[in-house]
């Protein structure tokens, strides 16, 4: 098994970077624990773990937009993760949007700058 210091943060998590394969776009940050990671490598689908409702997920289980690991990248502390994905169903962020990263400081405002793919009113009724 691939030593990972879980033991950081008073969680147990470490942060993990999502950036897609094709694009190298970062799609979006969430946090593994032990639990998630053995279920990443398992299966080769992105597993983490929410700290809101405090249970493991597979992204996508719900929308359909499952990320497919193609590569794991791994800090020099062991730490904190990048998961290179192929992102199915085009969109990562639970609002709809291929990166959760859609808006932008502009002028001192904050500007949605991507069009929403999906609307979560209907994906997670």
């Amino acid at each position: 098994m691939i030593n990972i210091n879980f033991t950081k943060s008073a969680d147990g998590t470490v942060p993990a970077i999502v950036q897609e394969d094709k694009t190298g776009r970062v799609l979006m940050l969430a946090y593994v624990n032990e639990e998630a990671w053995v279920k990443t490598l398992e299966t080769g689908k992105a597993h983490y773990w929410s700290r809101s409702r405090n249970k493991l997920w597979l992204k996508g289980e719900s929308s359909g937009n499952i990320q497919h690991i193609r590569k794991i990248l791994v800090d020099c502390d062991a730490d904190t993760l990048i998961y290179v994905v192929e992102q199915e169903g085009g969109a990562a962020c639970h609002a709809g949007y291929h990166s959760c990263f859609y808006r932008q400081i502009v002028d001192g405002e904050l500007v949605v700058t991507e069009e929403r793919i999906f609307d979560p009113k209907e994906v997670y009724k």
